[in-house]
């Protein structure tokens, strides 16, 4: 087993990481950024000791030096999983809010490591399908996404709009965490994890439903009747669910394969699109019947001529990694709404 340093501890996807990791056996300790986290996490798993649990503070992962203290520990690290990165719309800076904290952040715990932590052999990062995603392309129906694609989108592309600077913030980083292991060569292997839309079921500490991270807002949207008039365009038609890519990061850092050592994972489960999530809140939550739209209110569907017009996923790798079927959607859809609801929607 493990000691594992995991960024952002308190996140929608590092929380289902954490769980993994401890299930596994692993010794964990966490960057969190207040006191008040670190105790929730605490809260949630009161049988662990410091041995197996403890916390590391990191205010500002696009500070210089951010995690130089982070990556030391007695016993020493053996891996990291940085899962640290906004994912938010929500910004007036694109610059600093979300392209610093990711390129920065995701090359600084590398030049951390490599000074200060020799022990670490493996580094997993959570990148994106955004760093894949050549979204010019639009449905480009001819085309199966795989590990080999990267998204062309340009400094300027991203200083232009939120959606491109998210897009960019992802590929930026991943691609400066390739740079940096190709001209550094450390000590340690490099793995990406390529995730599209990620939903399911919400386990870190939240206070309210506006707390709720990007992706599930969707579900949250549906639930307190925002979609009644229309169903906002699915836009993006892949996903996975929260505890499936959260298992493949503890996967791909176990593994000894080459196929994952050194490698890219897309991580996606398949197809879906707004208007199933409207359909699966129907049928398993009928006392939301009065906030769902009807049958005849337009929006959501699949591009013109269903997934036929639209582009195919190469995801033998990360079916691979998992080594059992996907989480459905359906399933991660009612877990997730289980959830949604006990926080008052």
């Amino acid at each position: 087993m493990a000691r594992v340093l995991l960024t952002g501890g308190s996140g929608f996807v590092a929380a289902h990481v954490f769980n993994f990791l401890l299930k596994r056996g692993h010794s964990v300790v966490t960057t969190v950024r207040s006191a008040s986290k670190a105790d929730s996490i605490k809260k949630a798993y009161p049988q662990f000791g410091k041995d197996k649990l403890d916390f590391v503070f990191v205010k500002d992962i696009a500070a210089e030096g951010a995690f130089d203290e982070a990556v030391k520990s007695d016993p020493p690290f053996e891996a990291v999983i940085h899962t640290a990165s906004p994912f938010t719309f929500a910004v007036t800076d694109i610059q600093k809010e979300l392209l610093d904290p990711a390129v920065i952040g995701t090359t600084g715990i590398l030049k951390s490591i490599q000074k200060y932590a020799p022990t670490v052999k493996r580094v997993i990062l959570t990148s994106s399908f955004a760093a894949m995603n050549n979204g010019g392309r639009g449905p480009w129906p001819e085309h199966t996404y795989s590990e080999a694609d990267w998204n062309p989108v340009t400094h300027e592309q991203a200083l232009s709009d939120p959606g491109f600077g998210y897009s960019a913030s992802k590929t930026f980083a991943e691609k400066a965490a390739w740079d940096f292991m190709e001209k550094e060569k450390p000590g340690f292997t490099l793995t990406a994890m390529n995730p599209p839309m990620i939903y399911g079921p919400v386990i870190q500490q939240i206070d309210n439903l506006d707390a709720v991270n990007t992706s599930n807002s969707r579900i949250r949207d549906a639930m307190l009747g925002r979609w009644i008039k229309e169903i906002p365009d699915t836009r993006l038609f892949i996903w996975i669910d929260v505890r499936d890519i959260a298992l493949l990061h503890v996967l791909a850092l176990e593994s000894e394969s080459e196929e994952i050592i050194g490698q890219r994972v897309f991580s996606t489960a398949g197809y879906y699109s707004n208007r199933e999530i409207a359909e699966i809140v129907r049928k398993n939550y009928p006392e939301y019947e009065d906030k769902l739209p009807g049958k005849d209110v337009k929006g959501g569907d699949f591009p013109t001529g269903g997934l036929d017009g639209y582009f195919k996923v190469d995801n033998s790798r990360a079916k691979k990694l998992l080594g059992k079927e996907f989480i459905t959607f359906e399933q991660s859809i009612v877990d997730l709404a289980k959830t949604l609801k006990a926080l008052g929607a």
